[in-house]
């Protein structure tokens, strides 16, 4: 898929991520959960680049794909991994919206991923009762 492509289809993916919203800082697209970015989009006029949180994959994407690096800023040492391609190159969208997948988890409050719930307290009902002094 070309770059053009891909940045609105995963753009489409990310946003679909429970509790994420679209936020524009420094003039490029992210997308945040709880305050927290776990992807950014850059900006689809030139070529294409996404960075996410790899916790578990990083190190291999950065030795197996040319296109991989770790992302500036000193965010590579956090985990932080960059694709970036030019606007003719075919963008292997499946591989990274698996690679957002990873950075929801790393970056997402625990329960997030379970949708409308997430960050939502249980009824009262559902609690344990508290432990009987003895």
């Amino acid at each position: 898929m070309k770059p053009s492509a891909a940045w609105k289809r995963l753009k489409k993916y990310a946003a679909g991520k429970p509790g994420a919203w679209e936020d524009h800082p420094w003039g490029e697209t992210v997308y945040k959960v709880a305050k927290k970015v776990f992807v950014f989009l850059g900006h689809p006029d030139s070529g294409y680049g996404l960075s996410c949180k790899l916790p578990q994959s990083g190190e291999a994407a950065i030795t197996m794909f040319s296109w991989a690096e770790p992302t500036g800023y000193g965010l590579g040492k956090a985990g932080w991994v960059t694709a970036r391609f030019e606007s003719g190159d075919d963008v292997p969208v499946d591989l990274l919206e698996q690679w957002i997948d990873e950075s929801f988890a790393a970056v997402a409050p625990k329960g997030a991923s379970r949708g409308a719930t997430a960050g939502k307290k249980r009824p009262i009902s559902h609690r344990r009762p508290p432990r009987e002094a003895k």
